[in-house]
């Protein structure tokens, strides 16, 4: 009965906690069955949650422009699935050539990617359907005539989109917690050995999926030599990283290489092992 008791009471804790990570701003855009991207809606959502009701606030902007239409919302919430509708609108800046148009949303929400997305179906415009994404905004939603942002955010965001990548706050998790570590390279040698290779190939999407994070990749050797030539050994492992990371996709531009030579030691080279470790690659993002 205890054990059945911590069950229940742990399920109700992770429902609650799902539902509670939904609260909040969010931005996105409704992109309309049929039309170009470059022709999609931006829209802030805003979400309270209480219980298994939810309501809210929508912002639509219409690019490039100041018009923009405030609707509250209503709807509900079951783990993170959500359903919602517009259903008054409260204030509004829009040409008499734009219709308006209140939807209904069924979204969930998806941890791995940090996106809140679905479809979206007009209540009150017939064939107004097609599909609405979200990822967690900084601020709240505006009730004023000022926009929040430059509008230009959404070119890169829908680009993001194209390439795979994760919401701002994944990508940023990511980032933060993946842990570096050096590749370590044979005497005299800058070809890359097999035992580093799902490594750097992890390092390489999590590189790619951010839209603005670059890498710096720095080569090293141990004392044998003289410094000339460790500095060109140093060089072609640096190298050997950046043609692996671009056989994988990286655009070179978020590639940066450097080299030591045998500059910049993290052992004495008085033993096997501490040239071995001296014989390396280091990587930071920058």
């Amino acid at each position: 009965m205890r054990l059945l008791f911590l069950l229940i009471l742990l399920t109700a804790s992770t429902y609650a906690c799902a539902q509670d990570n939904l609260q909040g701003a969010w931005q996105g855009v409704l992109i309309k069955d049929g039309a170009k991207e470059s022709e999609s809606i931006i829209i802030y959502l805003y979400l309270q949650v209480d219980g298994a009701n939810v309501t809210g606030t929508t912002r639509e902007e219409f690019y490039k422009t100041d018009y923009y239409l405030i609707q509250k919302t209503k709807g509900s919430i079951d783990h993170s699935t959500i359903k919602l509708k517009q259903y008054n609108i409260e204030k509004r800046k829009i040409s008499s050539a734009i219709n308006v148009c209140s939807v209904d949303m069924a979204l969930d929400y998806v941890d791995s990617t940090g996106y809140l997305s679905g479809r979206f179906t007009g209540n009150n415009c017939r064939g107004n359907i097609g599909r609405v994404i979200f990822y967690r905004c900084k601020k709240d939603v505006s009730k004023g005539d000022s926009v929040l942002f430059s509008h230009s955010w959404r070119d890169g965001f829908l680009a993001d989109l194209k390439k795979g990548r994760k919401a701002p706050e994944v990508q940023e998790r990511e980032r933060r917690n993946f842990k570096f570590q050096p590749i370590y390279f044979d005497y005299d040698q800058a070809e890359i050995k097999p035992e580093f290779t799902t490594y750097l190939s992890q390092m390489a999407r999590v590189v790619n999926g951010h839209s603005d994070l670059r890498i710096r990749i720095t080569g090293h050797t141990d004392a044998d030599g003289s410094d000339e030539y460790n500095v060109g050994l140093s060089q072609r492992r640096a190298k050997a990283i950046q043609d692996f990371f671009l056989q994988r996709g990286l655009e070179f531009f978020k590639l940066v290489i450097d080299f030591k030579g045998e500059k910049m030691p993290v052992d004495n080279n008085n033993t096997p092992e501490g040239k071995q470790r001296n014989r390396r690659v280091d990587f930071e993002f920058i």
